[in-house]
């Protein structure tokens, strides 16, 4: 029934959140109607075999058997003058399946029917994906905790369709259809969430930094692919809603515990793992409800990193492959994650809701990076050349070393606060919405002291014979001597950006009946999100006293990533901190007027509104065939600002500011037709035109530059970038199998206009004093433009079932598979046509898994193909992110129906993250890897 269908979708999403915690008793029960015609049919017989146990329908042709036990049985159902009708029916404990049943026809299957809150969540999320008038994929909480998912980003990854970014061995970005993550909508409990990491892959800072979300906090996961008009347009890949945990349907309380613990083995750091969530009903005739959520996750990873740059010189005549800087990076991260939250719910009748909700989550990390960086080319055009002994390798006369310890703290959150409700009247339905959305990155320190050491080396080196380990031999003299280094360079940086959005929604949903039966009708509405972010950074850089590095180093050189390279001896960074806060005088500015012009040209500010009218119609024209049609308008009205710098004419140096704004005001229409047919009741096909949009990011439209010594990048805002637009055309084949399993087929095309590339060059020099003073090797610079055209168009096939029809403990085997092409395309340089930055061709997640009797194992890989990660002034200089492909495991055991424990193994392939200039695996320019982990823990519920 399409209406019906329509209106329960976010219902179902609820109840599914609250599903998973709801208390599993040990028998099953079934219950259904009996209908000929859509007429009830009394008397009729309905029968399990298997236990040779039957009832007969009342005059309302419903019937009802309690107290089955769990089993596999065949359900016949027979009456006067009609073919008995045969089905199998699987039946769990604590389920409870409505199976209604039409003679003269065929059977409706368990994926059809209404599935209360007792049926497994998997179940439920198959049956919200399957009767969804538009095309989603729903994750529950008890799928996302088989695996060891510790964030959002990571548990999202496992849906046909998406491809995950990752940064200090933590999955943080989505991509959807191969758009990157500044493309895409994110909203938690229907509220629009607000970006929170500024350094989003391609720099719009619009994407929403997924690892902030830990998974404790998440009820489901709703990936919508093509949008109604219901929803804000701003999704051009897709959209990802979280809802966070329910109270369970049927229950008056409920309470879930988990404590786990473990380590990660690189360092061989601790883990904390703390999860609680508790609700109540009370009040008269328990209209209100109240649920509590907390998540608490904490690490401290180690990363070990090697990142270099080219010379690219070839022009010259200097050899391919020559260096211009190479780094070893040593990371110790510690990072806290916690989420919390709550919601109030009132709701006296079956027509009447009300709400308060307010969530928080987020982390705050130290950093702490030990560099060497090898100072390569200095000598310039001819100084490198083969080494005679090694036609693979090369010899730099005039290499010089540097010591850098980072000393960095952030902290990321986002908050969430709403109040709403809906009425149902006689003959219309409202729902109604104000909500406040806060998300910050706050980094009130980020120490880098360097210690240079003054002497030039020989160095012979080879990164030809096996990238991986480009091997450096210093010929003349040992460059990690300590007593060569010397305190010559520090800088501290400090940053504040901070989104706030305004968000208010009417809706109106107006059954009708212009055709056969009541399951139609219209539905408008109006809307309004006003958001407002700033960004404003201070730099001081400042000339250190000359100490000795001894004074601030360990007992003893590291040697790291995999023994490979020796690092020299760790910088003590509370040594360094305290000798800062406490003795600031002997630290003079080096250039104070460079200081003020890079905190102007970091400042940044935006305000933007969105006003939206919309009206859809979702109707049933014939049987088996669902419509949903509809337009949404919205207007752009926005003003992004920054700050012109003004040059003294005469020296070049910083004389002042003047704060300068453009403003862009626009209307877009985004019209859809979703077509919904069922071929047979688990057989359903799609066919989908949609439109939708992505606007320029804060971070790209700016008409500020910001520059970053501690990462030797700078970054130029265009002013004059247009929104991204897609024209959507999507077909699907979905079969809905048994025990939440499904089959599927979908193909889509996404026609862009106005896409948006980030334009990256790598190895520009700077000079290293005045505004550019600590960039300490080649840098990349980032600016953004549009192109005209793009296309990213792809299939996605999809996969799972259990095999609960084998005999005896086998039944409990099962597999899961999904994989998804991407063909993209833009013009990225003039004349030089590409697949998308972000767009990987191949994605794809396999899982074997066993579920019976209380035990329960899941093997989960996950492979993503190379992507362009930054676009190069040539296709031989664009970054390019390499394949990486995971697996992880998890089992749990449930010793009833309260206790279990589980075990998690994450990352056990020791994944490389790798960057490449060009698209070929033999010119890394970073790689790191984070070793293993592992978690154990024990799970309560009550």
């Amino acid at each position: 029934m399409a209406a019906k269908r329509a209106g329960s979708i976010l219902v179902g999403v609820a109840a599914l959140a609250g599903a998973g915690l709801a208390h599993a008793g040990g028998t099953a029960s079934l219950k259904g109607v009996v209908e000929n015609d859509h007429h009830p049919v009394a008397g009729a017989q309905v029968a399990l075999s298997e236990l040779n146990r039957s009832v007969v329908t009342d005059q309302n042709g419903t019937y009802t058997l309690d107290g089955v036990d769990p089993g596999d049985y065949n359900l016949v159902v027979s009456a006067e003058g009609e073919a008995p009708v045969q089905r199998q029916v699987m039946l769990r404990a604590g389920q409870t399946i409505e199976q209604d049943v039409e003679l003269g026809g065929a059977a409706k299957t368990l994926q059809a029917l209404k599935v209360t809150a007792q049926t497994t969540p998997l179940d439920l999320a198959r049956s919200i994906q399957q009767d969804s008038p538009n095309l989603v994929n729903v994750q529950p909480a008890t799928e996302i905790r088989k695996l060891p998912d510790v964030n959002a980003a990571e548990a999202v990854r496992r849906v046909p369709g998406i491809s995950l970014e990752s940064d200090t061995g933590e999955g943080r970005f989505i991509n959807i259809r191969g758009l990157d993550a500044d493309l895409n909508g994110a909203t938690f409990d229907g509220v629009r969430l607000p970006p929170t990491n500024p350094a989003s892959p391609m720099g719009g800072g619009r994407a929403v930094a997924f690892d902030s979300i830990p998974t404790g906090l998440i009820g489901a996961i709703t990936v919508t692919k093509t949008n109604t008009p219901d929803q804000d347009a701003e999704a051009l890949g897709g959209a990802i809603e979280i809802t966070p945990k329910q109270v369970p349907p049927g229950k008056d309380q409920f309470l879930e515990v988990e404590l786990g613990t473990g380590f990660e083995n690189l360092r061989d750091t601790p883990i904390k793992d703390y999860q609680v969530s508790g609700g109540s009903r009370f009040g008269p005739g328990n209209a209100f409800s109240f649920i509590g959520t907390m998540a608490y996750y904490e690490d401290k990873r180690g990363v070990d990193d090697i990142e270099g740059s080219y010379a690219d010189d070839q022009a010259n005549g200097t050899p391919d492959k020559v260096m211009n800087d190479f780094e070893q990076r040593y990371y110790q991260y510690h990072r806290r994650r916690i989420g919390y939250g709550g919601e109030l719910n009132y709701q006296p009748d079956d027509d009447n809701r009300w709400y308060v909700r307010y969530f928080k989550a987020g982390y705050t990390e130290s950093v702490n990076r030990q560099r060497l960086t090898y100072n390569l080319f200095g000598g310039g055009t001819g100084s490198v050349t083969v080494d005679p002994s090694n036609p693979k390798g090369f010899i730099d006369p005039s290499v010089t070393y540097d010591k850098t310890l980072r000393d960095e703290r952030e902290t990321i959150a986002t908050r969430v606060a709403s109040i709403g409700g809906e009425n149902n009247f006689k003959s219309f339905k409202i729902d109604y919405l104000l909500a406040a959305t806060y998300g910050t990155y706050d980094k009130p320190h980020d120490y880098n002291s360097t210690f240079a050491n003054p002497n030039t080396y020989t160095v012979a080196y080879d990164n030809i014979s096996d990238p991986r380990y480009p091997r450096f031999n210093p010929l003349n003299g040992n460059p990690l001597d300590p007593s060569a280094y010397t305190f010559s360079d520090f800088q501290n940086s400090t940053e504040h950006d901070h989104t706030q959005e305004y968000t208010g929604a009417f809706n109106v949903t107006i059954p009708t009946s212009w055709f056969e039966g009541s399951d139609e009708n219209i539905k408008f509405g109006v809307s309004a999100r006003k958001k407002d972010r700033h960004v404003d950074i201070t730099r001081f850089d400042g000339v250190p006293p000359a100490l000795p590095i001894t004074q601030f180093t360990g007992s003893k050189p590291v040697t790291f990533y995999d023994g490979h390279y020796q690092n020299g001896y760790n910088l003590y960074a509370q040594g360094l901190r305290d000798l800062y806060v406490n003795n600031q005088g002997l630290f003079p500015e080096a250039d104070p007027l460079a200081d003020q012009q890079a905190a102007a040209q970091g400042a940044s500010n935006g305000k933007e509104g969105v006003y939206a009218v919309y009206g859809q119609y979702q109707f049933k024209p014939v049987e088996k065939l669902d419509i949903l049609a509809g337009v949404r308008w919205e207007r752009t009205v926005a003003t992004y600002g920054g700050n012109q710098v003004l040059l003294d004419p005469n020296t070049g140096a910083f004389a002042g500011a003047t704060p300068i704004s453009t403003g862009h005001s626009y209307n877009n229409f985004f019209p859809t037709v979703q077509l919904r047919y069922e071929f047979a009741e688990s057989l359903i096909g799609r066919a989908v035109y949609s439109k939708t949009i992505a606007r320029p990011g804060f971070n790209q439209v700016t008409t500020s530059t910001l520059i970053d010594p501690s990462s030797d990048a700078v970054t130029q805002g265009n002013p004059n970038l247009k929104p991204t637009t897609s024209d959507n055309f999507d077909l699907s084949l979905e079969y809905y199998l048994d025990n939440g399993g499904i089959a599927s087929v979908g193909v889509f095309d996404k026609e862009l206009s106005n896409y948006i590339i980030n334009k990256e060059e790598t190895g520009v020099t700077f000079p290293n004093n005045g505004l550019f003073a600590g960039f300490t090797g080649a840098a990349k610079v980032y600016t953004f433009a549009n192109i005209n055209d793009a296309h990213a168009r792809g299939i996605e096939l999809n996969y799972q079932q259990k095999f609960s029809t084998l005999p005896g403990w086998l039944a409990g085997f099962g597999v899961g598979a999904n994989y998804t092409y991407v063909d993209s395309s833009g013009e990225i340089r003039p004349g030089d046509h590409s697949q998308l930055p972000s767009t990987s061709r191949n994605t794809g997640n396999f899982m074997m898994f066993y579920d019976l009797g209380g035990f329960s194992a899941n093997l989960g890989a996950y492979y993503v193909s190379k992507d362009i990660f930054g676009v190069g002034s040539s296709s031989a200089t664009d970054v390019w992110s390499q394949p990486r492909f995971s697996l992880d495991l998890g089992a749990t055991y449930a010793f009833d129906d309260q206790w279990s424990v589980f075990f998690n193994a994450k990352n056990l392939t020791n994944t490389r993250l790798k960057f490449t200039e060009g698209p070929a695996a033999d010119r890394p320019i970073q790689r790191e890897f984070y070793g293993q982990t592992y978690m154990a823990g024990v799970r309560f519920k009550l």
